[in-house]
């Protein structure tokens, strides 16, 4: 998932370990919420959110911001969803499934009586009308997750025909698919928005909540009354506010009119409670990469040289979790030897011979184009590497596109160097690297090595995690080699909740927080007294 925007909070706290407030929490559905402990029925309202300003991408197969994952989490649903905590996939619209003693053949049974908020039934159909729906989308980024089925590919490149993708419905409940080779982490890919059930009909939704009204930058949403486990969803909907005044976005917090300002999207030191103030690492990476676009200067030893030049500690310096490598080190992940050293002198000498080997002459000056948006964040990354490159007779000019169209102007542009944020879709190293796969609808940066590709592919078909990951390691390692990707770092979230409040919200990797789970825990927080007076009370209500 692309990052709406880069962390851009006023933050004066130190880094927090967030602490797991609340259980996740999914009540039985043959309760009311009064009847469950420390859940009062009378609390529940809507809990209201405050973002970025930003038109939402509400069609869940081709968008592929986090902020809107986090809406579309809870419009729609799959047949698997995240676990809020652990990330794993677990049941939603499939309440069952099994494999082929070859792995190769996936069979899926859809829950009893699932509709969508219109009253439309959820069958094995919904799911492969609107698989093929995706593959069919050119504007659809996640369409090659799909690939491992027999004949997506083919169909998503126009070179195959609609009947012959593996996406079968034997029945209203069944749904079989055919895979090319086994492919193990499928439920996890499955978990993502982009998979969901969609209706052909407008304004129809398959996750807990549909969408009331959207205007003036502000969001309603609903519950879904014929949501597969509507009883166990206890508030009656979520409102969206949109407002990029980072001081006024405080006041609203402090003064109760707002529950929730994720995106860092707040002046964090006017925030009163700081125990509010929710600080994590997430599964994701800030990096800078080339485009691979035939230029002549544009070959594997240019490029080396070019890193070979960075200040590297420059580049990341002031940065909360710097990178080195592209994937974020999961448990079990071999380490990856990553960019940290460089040599200006070194740099001049392998330019030299980079130059001979391309047919460049020794004085030709080199032009390499930086695209990026006007923010003082980037162009201070423009300024370090103009510095280093400059001594290997090489013009960093830089060309300026305005934030909201950035990412998708990327696959047009005329540049060589963009900058990218990336947060995985799911907890696997595949999630980053699917981004270099030569036909992946991701992979806007052209790379194509086959011998990457294959390590992929064996790594999808792997029987353990353990070779699964050393396959990941080392197509990794040969895309550094080949000095595509400059790491930068490694974002953090930062949310502003109070979880005394708002129960059900838990704090993960992937930063995906779905409203399913939330309730109100009490009505008022209990902050800090600001200024004490003998005798009186240290606590201080603030209404909501």
């Amino acid at each position: 998932m692309k990052m709406k925007n880069i962390f851009r909070a006023v933050l004066s706290v130190a880094l927090l370990v967030p602490a797991f407030s609340a259980p996740v929490f999914s009540p039985q559905a043959d309760k009311e919420s009064d009847d469950i402990p420390g859940v009062e029925k009378a609390l529940q309202r809507n809990v209201v959110m405050l973002t970025m300003g930003h038109a939402y991408d509400l069609d869940p197969q081709t968008a592929s911001y986090t902020s809107e994952a986090q809406l579309l989490s809870g419009l729609y649903e799959g047949l698997f969803s995240y676990n809020p905590v652990t990330l794993e996939p677990q049941n939603a619209l499939c309440s069952s499934y099994k494999l082929s003693r070859n792995k190769k053949r996936w069979t899926f049974t859809i829950i009893d009586g699932a509709k969508f908020s219109s009253g439309e039934k959820i069958t094995a159909s919904t799911f492969r009308e609107s698989w093929l729906n995706l593959l069919s989308n050119p504007r659809a980024p996640y369409a090659s997750l799909l690939d491992c089925i027999e004949g997506a590919r083919n169909y998503r490149l126009g070179k195959g025909k609609r009947d012959e993708v593996g996406i079968t419905a034997r029945d209203e409940k069944t749904l079989v698919i055919h895979l090319e080779e086994p492919a193990e982490h499928l439920p996890k890919i499955l978990c993502h928005h982009a998979f969901s059930a969609v209706s052909k009909k407008k304004d129809s939704y398959s996750g807990a909540f549909a969408l009331k009204s959207y205007e003036n930058g502000r969001l309603e949403l609903v519950k879904n009354k014929n949501y597969r486990d509507a009883s166990s969803i206890l508030i009656p909907g979520i409102t969206i506010i949109q407002s990029d005044d980072l001081d006024e976005n405080a006041y609203l917090y402090n003064t109760g009119k707002v529950d929730w300002i994720p995106e860092g999207n707040v002046n964090a030191a006017k925030i009163i409670n700081r125990n509010s103030i929710k600080v994590a690492a997430e599964f994701g990476t800030y990096y800078i990469f080339f485009k691979l676009n035939g230029k002549k200067w544009n070959t594997k030893e240019v490029r080396e040289a070019l890193l070979e030049a960075i200040p590297y500690d420059k580049l990341r310096e002031g940065i909360t979790v710097p990178a080195t490598t592209l994937v974020y080190p999961l448990t079990g992940y071999p380490e990856v030897s990553g960019f940290a050293d460089f040599d200006g002198d070194d740099a001049v000498m392998m330019m030299g011979k980079a130059r001979e080997k391309a047919g460049l002459g020794p004085k030709e000056k080199l032009t390499v184009k930086f695209g990026i948006t006007d923010s003082e964040f980037m162009k201070g990354f423009a300024q370090i590497l103009q510095k280093a490159w400059q001594p290997l007779g090489v013009e960093l000019v830089t060309e300026i596109k305005g934030s909201e169209a950035y990412n998708s102007e990327i696959p047009g542009w005329d540049a060589d160097l963009f900058a990218y944020s990336w947060i995985g879709d799911f907890a696997d190293p595949l999630a980053f690297l699917e981004l270099f796969r030569s036909d992946s609808s991701l992979n806007v940066a052209n790379y194509n090595s086959t011998e990457f590709d294959e390590l992929l592919h064996k790594a999808s078909v792997a029987g353990n995690s353990v070779d699964h990951y050393k396959l990941l390691s080392q197509a990794e390692t040969l895309l550094l080699d080949d000095c595509v990707v400059i790491p930068v770092y490694h974002p953090v979230s930062l949310h502003i909740i109070d979880t005394e409040i708002i129960g059900g919200w838990q704090p993960n990797a992937m930063d995906l927080h779905p409203f399913k789970y939330f309730y109100i825990k009490r009505k008022e927080p209990v902050l800090p007294n600001l200024v004490y007076v003998p005798g009186q009370d240290e606590s201080v209500p603030v209404s909501n």
